[in-house]
C-alpha cells in the first residue's frame, strides 16, 4: 500500500521530553516554570497536543536553546530516510502512512536511527546472500566463506564508514570553525601567499617540525601519492602529482601534525560505530584545514562574490580544480558571513554516490539510484563541459544546478584515468548571483525538468525513465494497455500525495 499523506500541526514532545531529562527536572518542575499543568505537559511530551509559540519560546529560554533546535534539519533528514526505507517493497502491504513515520521519528529518534541501521543491515545481508546465490549458480567454490561471522560483523558492515562521515559532515552543516580559525593562524604565522603557497608550506614544515619534502618518482613510489615517515621525519610526494595536489597534500598533512587535537575531539562523535568512521571523519577534517588553508574563508568568499562564483576564475586565481573549488564553496556556512547555500554531490559512471552534501535542502537517496534526469549523468555524454539544469523538484522546489566532469590524478599511461562528475546547486532565488544564469529565463516553467529523489518516491508516472512503481501511486498492469512505461498507471490514473 502507497504511504498517504494527512495535515498535522507540529509536535515536539521527544524534543522537549529529552531537553527536561538533560536538566534533570521532573515534569512536575518544567510544568510550574512553564506556568501550565503537569497533565497539560504530559499531554506535550506525548504528541498529544501540539507545542503552542508561546511555550516554545519559554521553553527556549529556559534550556538556553535557539526555537531552531527544536525542528532541525537533521530531523527532517530522518524522516526522509524513514519514508525512503518503508519504500522498499517489503513494506508494501503494512499500510504505513507518512505520518505514521514522522510520529515515530519525532516519538523517538534514537528507535527511529536503530530502525534505520537494522534496515541497512536487512540490505547488506540481502546483497551478500545474492551475491553468493549467484557465485553458486555459476559453480564457483565458496569453501573459506564464514557464514556467520564473529563479533557482529554481519551488522557492522550495514555501518559504511563513508555514510556515517557523510551524516556527520551534514550536521556540521559543512562548516568547522576551529579549523577555519586554524588555517587564518597558520597564514598569518607562515606569511602564506597564493603566488607563494607551495614553498612557503615547505619551509614551514621543515623549519617548524624538521620535516624534509622530497618529490618521489612514480617508479619508486608506484600507487603512493602522499607517505609521511614520522620516524625519518620524511614526507614524500609522488611526482604525478601537479603542483596544486602537491600543495593541498602537503597542508593536509600539515593539518595532522598541528590539529590532530582537535580532529581526535571532533571524530569521537558519538554516532561513529567503528574505528575505521573515526580515522575516514580524521582524513576529512584534514582536508577541510587544506582547503581552508589553500582558500582563506575571507578572501575566498569575496573572491567568489566578485565573480559570480565562477568556478573556473576562482580555480586559476587560487590554484586548485573544479572540485576543489566546488567543495570550498559547500564550506561558506559562517554566521554573518555566510555563500550562496549549496548542495555538493560527486558520482562515478556507474551512479556511484561518493560525496554528497546538502545546505540547498534537496535530498539525496540513501538506499536507492538516484533520478537519472538529473543533469550530472548527462555531463558523462560532454566530458569537461558545464551543463545547466533547472532542476523541479515533487515538492515544487526548484534548483538551479551545474554539472561537470572531472578526471582524477592517475598513475601514468598504463593506469586507468578514472571519471567521475561533480554537481553543485542551489534553491533557484539564488541563481542570479551565479554567472552560470545568465541568459537563462529562470521565471519561465517550462525550462524546468522535473527530478525525483528515486522512482519509489517520486510521483510522476509520465517519465519516460522510470525503473520501479511509485509507492505513491497504485500500481495496476493492463496487459491491453502500455502506457510510457510498465509502472505509469495510464488514463485516468491519479497520483497521491506522500
Amino acid at each position: 500500500m502507497p504511504l498517504r499523506q494527512s495535515p498535522e500541526a507540529p509536535r515536539f514532545g521527544a524534543k522537549v521530553r529529552a531537553l527536561r531529562r538533560r536538566e534533570s527536572l521532573s515534569q512536575v518542575q518544567l510544568a510550574e516554570k512553564l506556568g501550565v499543568s503537569p497533565s497539560y505537559l504530559n499531554l506535550i511530551e506525548n504528541n498529544r497536543r501540539p507545542l503552542p509559540a508561546n511555550l516554545l519560546i519559554k521553553l527556549a529560554q529556559i534550556f538556553a536553546v535557539d526555537v531552531h533546535a527544536f525542528a532541525t534539519d537533521e530531523d527532517t533528514r530522518l524522516v526522509a530516510d524513514l519514508t525512503e526505507a518503508f519504500a522498499d517493497p517489503l513494506f508494501d502491504e503494512r499500510d504505513l502512512t507518512s505520518v505514521d513515520v514522522r510520529e515515530m521519528a519525532a516519538a523517538s529518534p534514537v528507535a527511529a536511527r536503530a530502525v534505520l541501521s537494522l534496515y541497512r543491515a536487512y540490505q547488506a545481508a540481502r546483497a551478500t546472500s545474492d551475491d553468493l546465490s549467484s557465485r553458486l549458480s555459476e559453480g564457483e567454490e565458496l569453501s573459506g566463506v564464514d557464514a556467520a561471522p564473529d563479533n557482529g560483523a554481519t551488522l557492522g558492515s550495514s555501518h559504511l564508514p563513508s555514510e556515517e562521515v557523510s551524516d556527520f559532515i551534514q550536521r556540521q552543516l559543512n562548516h568547522f570553525p576551529e579549523l577555519e580559525a586554524a588555517a587564518e593562524e597558520l597564514g598569518a604565522r607562515a606569511k602564506l601567499t597564493t603566488d607563494d603557497l607551495y614553498s612557503g608550506l615547505v619551509r614551514f614544515i621543515e623549519s617548524e617540525f624538521g620535516v624534509r619534502v622530497q618529490i618521489a618518482r612514480w617508479g619508486s613510489e608506484r600507487g603512493v601519492l602522499r607517505r609521511f615517515d614520522p620516524d625519518k621525519k620524511e614526507l614524500v610526494l609522488s611526482e604525478l602529482l601537479p603542483t596544486r595536489s602537491r600543495t593541498f597534500q602537503l597542508a593536509h598533512q600539515i593539518g595532522l601534525m598541528t590539529q590532530g587535537h582537535t580532529m581526535d575531539r571532533l571524530a569521537l562523535d558519538p554516532r561513529f560505530t567503528s574505528d575505521e568512521s573515526r580515522a575516514l571523519a580524521r582524513v576529512a577534517l584534514a582536508n577541510y584545514y587544506a582547503g581552508a588553508v589553500i582558500m582563506p574563508y575571507e578572501r575566498f568568499l569575496q573572491a567568489a562574490k566578485e565573480e559570480r562564483y565562477d568556478i573556473d576564475v576562482l580555480g586559476r586565481r587560487f590554484r586548485v580544480g573544479f572540485e576543489q573549488v566546488c567543495h570550498r564553496l559547500t564550506t561558506l556556512r559562517r554566521p554573518g558571513a555566510e555563500g550562496v547555500p549549496f548542495h555538493m554531490i560527486r558520482i562515478d559512471v556507474a551512479g556511484n554516490i561518493s560525496k554528497r552534501f546538502s545546505a540547498s535542502g534537496i535530498r539525496f537517496a540513501r538506499f536507492s539510484g538516484a533520478c537519472p534526469r538529473w543533469n550530472i549523468f548527462s555531463a558523462f555524454l560532454t566530458p569537461g563541459m558545464i551543463r545547466i539544469q533547472n532542476s523541479r523538484m515533487p515538492d515544487g522546489v526548484t534548483y538551479f544546478c551545474i554539472a561537470r566532469t572531472i578526471q582524477k590524478d592517475a598513475g601514468g599511461y598504463h593506469a586507468q584515468h578514472p571519471v567521475q562528475a561533480i554537481g553543485l546547486g542551489c534553491q533557484v532565488q539564488f541563481a542570479r548571483e551565479l554567472v552560470y544564469s545568465d541568459g537563462i529565463d529562470l521565471e519561465n516553467p517550462d525550462t524546468c525538468v522535473p527530478v525525483g529523489v528515486t522512482c519509489r518516491l517520486c510521483e510522476r508516472t509520465d517519465c519516460l525513465q522510470r525503473a520501479l512503481p511509485s509507492i505513491k501511486v497504485p500500481l495496476r498492469v493492463n496487459e491491453n494497455l502500455r502506457g510510457v512505461s510498465l509502472y505509469a498507471p495510464v488514463g485516468n490514473g491519479k497520483s497521491r500525495q506522500v
